[in-house]
C-alpha cells in the first residue's frame, strides 16, 4: 500500500500508534485521524490548535522539535495524540497525558490529561470526547490508578459526558513573567 504523508508508519512518532485505542479512533469521521504527534507536526498546525486554549509563544520549528525529542525521551511518560483532517493534512485536535510516577499506592502512577483543544471549524463533532477517550485508554493501559485533568467550571458538564467526576480543588501559582520566553530546562 502507498503511504501518504499522513501515514503514521511514515512518520516519527511520540510513541507507537498501536498504544491509541482502535475503536476510539474507529469513532472518528472517515476523514479525519488520530495518531501521535509527529516530530513533523509543528509544520501541520499543532500550535495554531493550542491557541484555542491559551496563549502560545510560537518559539520557532527548531525549538519545538528540540521540545518533542526531549518529551519522547522521557519513555512512557509523555503521550501526545493528534487528530489530523487527511484531505489538508492539518492538525484538527491536539491532547497529551502524561504518567506521573508515585511513592503511594504501592509505586502506582497517574496520568494527567493536559491541553485539550479542538480546531473552532472542528468543534461539536464530539473530536474533544475522543480526545479525551484515548488519553484515557492510554493512561488505564499504562497502570495507571487513576487519571486526572484541570478545568474551568464551564467545562465541568463536558468532561463529566466523558466520565470524569468533579473532585477536590486546583490550586496554582504562577511564576513571575520572564524577559526571555525560552524554557530554563
Amino acid at each position: 500500500m502507498f503511504a501518504t504523508r499522513s501515514d503514521p508508519a511514515s512518520l516519527d512518532l511520540m510513541f507507537p500508534q498501536e498504544l491509541i485505542s482502535p475503536e476510539v479512533s474507529a469513532q472518528l469521521p472517515s476523514d479525519l485521524q488520530m495518531r501521535p504527534l509527529a516530530s513533523t507536526d509543528y509544520k501541520r498546525g499543532h500550535l495554531n490548535v493550542l491557541s484555542v486554549l491559551s496563549i502560545v509563544n510560537d518559539l520557532g520549528e527548531v525549538a519545538w522539535v528540540n521540545q518533542f525529542h526531549a518529551m519522547r525521551a522521557a519513555p512512557s511518560a509523555y503521550f501526545s495524540i493528534v487528530i489530523l483532517d487527511k484531505a489538508s493534512d492539518k492538525i484538527v485536535g491536539v491532547g497529551t497525558v502524561f504518567i506521573e510516577r508515585k511513592f503511594l499506592r504501592g509505586l502506582g502512577s497517574v496520568g494527567h490529561i493536559e491541553d485539550i483543544a479542538v480546531d473552532k471549524s472542528q468543534q461539536g463533532k464530539k473530536l474533544g470526547l475522543r480526545i479525551i477517550q484515548a488519553l484515557t485508554h492510554i493512561s488505564e493501559n499504562s497502570g495507571c490508578y487513576k487519571t486526572i485533568l484541570n478545568c474551568s467550571d464551564a467545562n465541568i458538564p463536558f468532561y463529566e459526558k466523558c466520565g470524569y467526576v468533579k473532585k477536590e480543588n486546583e490550586m496554582a501559582k504562577y511564576a513571575p513573567e520572564r524577559v526571555n520566553d525560552a524554557p530554563k530546562l
